[in-house]
């Protein structure tokens, strides 16, 4: 069996490997409302997910630098799902439950998220997902359009 990548951080990188998420035909059901739920699994895998970032702030693994990062820059993603089988299921059926438990572990907003990159690959006895998270400084979302930095008021002008 390959044996599974060494966790990683730094200032600006985090790379880990998470269980593999639920397939999305097993993270909702609907109530006697109506209402969309989460389904107990959805729910198991979200606080596992919480549990291992946890662990490793607790570490010393997450630099708080980084978690700092996490919540100010624009960020790029690359995972890497390792399946039992080529056509077990579909390559994103686990992203959304995937980039919500991650980022509310490093307490970061979603819609930071610029770039995303998702690969499958075949772990037979492992399934597994490898993460790598980068932060960004700079994206240019088109060459015509340019975010601008957030105004701060100065206290002395008010």
């Amino acid at each position: 069996m390959k044996q599974r990548r060494p966790i990683t951080s730094t200032d600006q990188q985090l790379c880990i490997t998470l269980p593999l998420p639920p397939s999305i035909n097993e993270q909702y059901y609907t109530d006697n409302r109506r209402n969309r739920r989460l389904t107990p699994i959805a729910l198991r895998y979200k606080a596992e997910v919480q549990k291992i970032l946890i662990n490793l702030k607790q570490q010393g693994i997450l630099y708080t630098s980084l978690l700092e990062r996490m919540s100010t820059c624009y960020l790029a993603l690359y995972f890497e799902f390792y399946f039992s089988t080529p056509l077990q299921r579909d390559l994103d059926s686990g992203l959304k439950i995937l980039l919500d438990s991650i980022c509310k572990g490093l307490e970061a907003n979603d819609n930071r998220i610029v770039e995303l990159h998702l690969s499958k690959r075949i772990s037979p006895q492992d399934p597994h997902v490898y993460v790598e998270i980068d932060t960004l400084d700079h994206w240019d979302f088109d060459e015509e359009y340019k975010v601008l930095p957030k105004r701060t008021v100065d206290k002395k002008q008010n």
